[in-house]
């Protein structure tokens, strides 16, 4: 298992500000931050079915969108991700993300 510290560094590289990323490397980049074997998440993931995916990964995952993407959310709207696709769903609105 990664430290908090080195989940946060995964999230550094940043990306071009016109690179859009496939469905495929969002979900590498989304089980990244909460240290899930590649291809174990699907869209359809649910919040309560990833472990890290507790109040650090919370953070984790708000630090990651945005160093790596620019996306800054609310508490409000962090609030309401409870699945994979809800974070797919920001990156789709911020256009860092093809169109599913």
């Amino acid at each position: 298992m990664y430290a908090a510290q080195d989940r946060l560094e995964m999230t550094s590289g940043g990306t071009a500000s016109g690179d859009i990323m496939t469905l495929d490397d969002a979900l590498d980049w989304i089980s990244e931050m909460f240290e899930e074997p590649k291809g174990r998440l699907g869209s359809d993931t649910a919040r309560s079915d990833i472990a890290a995916w507790d109040s650090l990964g919370q953070l984790i995952l708000m630090s990651g969108l945005d160093q790596k993407f620019g996306i800054r959310l609310s508490q409000a709207e962090l609030a309401r991700l409870s699945s994979v696709r809800d974070i797919l769903d920001v990156l789709t609105k911020h256009h860092r993300l093809q169109q599913l």
